[in-house]
């Protein structure tokens, strides 16, 4: 089908079926709906990838950003309880933790687990991080490392596994409490049904 297609569209197609739950036939749709959009359209989706240039990761949490340095604002913001940290599987976690006003604390976001019981060499580089800029801290010591996974089995299992790793590094490990339903994921939950996690964590 792609041959029968304009190279402009077939490129985009190849691009888009690039994008997490694309196949090549969405991508191939998702190519021609956007080929049949008018400029406007099209400028504005293309002003929005150019600007993705300025975005970078934070050098501690891995979150985006657009700061002058290598801090995201929830890092370098020195009213955030520092000695408190929730590791979170993806950005968006961390997203709609902080919607509900009640975490004062700073993050890390270790990315899915890529199989059951082993990290991957970049998540352990992440932990390394974390591990050193907790031994930096006064008493070489956070105060509380709280796991914020999703209460799926995988979930259950990665925080044992990230228990483990993180071993002695904290005066107290903590997990999401269970106002999240078994099963559910953090991205999706409400404000309330999170802050009641948050609460309830132990």
């Amino acid at each position: 089908m792609t041959n029968t297609l304009p190279d402009p569209i077939r490129k985009l197609a190849d691009a888009l079926k690039e994008l997490p739950g694309i196949g090549p036939r969405q991508a191939i749709r998702l190519a021609i709906f956007l080929a049949a959009q008018n400029g406007a359209v099209r400028s504005l989706l293309a002003d929005g990838l150019s600007a993705l240039e300025g975005v970078k990761l934070c050098s501690r949490c891995y979150f985006f950003h657009q700061e002058s340095g290598d801090l995201c604002r929830i890092c370098s913001d020195a009213s955030r309880e520092r000695g408190i940290i929730m590791i979170v599987e993806r950005e968006t976690d961390l997203i709609s933790l902080e919607n509900t006003g009640t975490f004062n604390g700073r993050y890390l976001i270790l990315g899915p687990v890529p199989k059951i019981g082993t990290l991957a060499d970049w998540q352990k580089d992440r932990l390394a991080t974390l591990r050193t800029s907790i031994q930096k801290e006064p008493g070489g010591q956070a105060r509380e490392i709280i796991l914020g996974f999703n209460p799926t089995s995988v979930g259950d299992f990665n925080t044992t596994l990230i228990q483990k790793e993180l071993a002695g590094l904290a005066k107290k490990i903590s997990r999401l409490g269970r106002g999240l339903p078994t099963g559910g994921e953090i991205e999706f939950a409400d404000d309330e049904t999170l802050k009641s996690a948050l609460e309830g964590r132990g």
